[in-house]
């Protein structure tokens, strides 16, 4: 035991010190000052995005009559009756699950027909397309945030399935060329929803502490579905930290989507669109 000493008039004594307790064998010391806490492993994104096309082209066939769209920006605007649209992530360590969901209605764009190669006229087309993209991701280089050392990247591949969802009707006045001289009212409706096994893969790179660089990529469909089922976006853009858990996304997105059943007379459309996505995402 560790001894003290003490004067008492004029004599020194030996004094014992005051014991520090010891920790029992096996038992943890105390932490030290101001130790971290561990990072949370789990950790979630939330994106609230529109997609502004600023070109839209395609076709709606039933039963194999087919109305021919092509459409800026000006004339799809006051055609939009509904749409709404959302991604987000969850991740614990390195795995994670991903959505993407999207849904818009468009009410009587105008077309131009073909029915086998002999009449030709206007039409109107109508559309509700829904996609819904659920998938299974992992984690290369740094977890996703707003805000971290330029140079810091994150690669993250992903596996899933895409939900689409198509409900299109046609509604058309007919003439004839040459000598056929028919006129006709002629509607049609096409209604299917299927699955699409879906492969892609989304990257960042930071520019510097606030700015960073993104692109996306992602195939669907294989021809799995139909004569025809493919789906792809292409997307490459900027986000700025608006917050130190929140980034404004500015970028340039391709989205097509095609499918066709392959029947005698078919049933089937395609979509192409090419414009500007604005998002505010947010890190949890």
């Amino acid at each position: 035991m560790a001894l003290g000493l003490v004067a008492l008039g004029g004599t020194v004594e030996a004094m014992p010190a005051q014991a520090q307790p010891v920790p029992a064998a096996g038992a943890p010391g105390p932490a030290p000052a101001g130790a971290a806490a561990p990072p949370n492993p789990w950790a979630a994104t939330l994106e609230l995005y529109g997609f502004v096309p600023i070109r839209t082209t395609g076709s709606t066939t039933v039963r194999g009559f087919t109305a021919d769209t092509d459409l800026w920006l000006g004339d799809l605007i006051p055609l939009i009756q509904m749409t709404a649209s959302a991604r987000g992530s969850l991740e614990q360590g390195r795995f994670g699950l991903l959505a993407d969901l999207s849904y818009n209605r468009i009410g009587d764009s105008l077309a131009r027909t073909t029915a086998r190669g002999l009449l030709t006229g206007k039409a109107e087309v109508t559309s509700n397309l829904g996609i819904y993209d659920i998938a299974l991701r992992y984690r290369l280089g740094a977890r996703e945030s707003a805000v971290a050392a330029p140079g810091s990247w994150s690669v993250i591949p992903y596996a899933g399935v895409r939900i689409v969802d198509a409900a299109l009707g046609v509604d058309a006045q007919l003439q004839g060329n040459g000598r056929f001289n028919l006129q006709l009212q002629r509607q049609g409706e096409l209604s299917h929803t299927w699955a699409q096994p879906l492969l892609g893969t989304q990257a960042t790179v930071f520019l510097s502490p606030r700015l960073r660089a993104f692109g996306r990529a992602d195939i669907g469909g294989f021809g799995l579905g139909g004569a025809q089922d493919l789906s792809g976006n292409a997307q490459l853009g900027l986000g700025y930290a608006v917050g130190n858990s929140t980034d404004l996304n500015l970028s340039w997105r391709y989205m097509g989507l095609a499918y066709d059943n392959g029947a005698s007379r078919p049933n089937g459309f395609t979509t192409y669109q090419n414009g500007v996505e604005v998002g505010l995402k947010f890190f949890f």
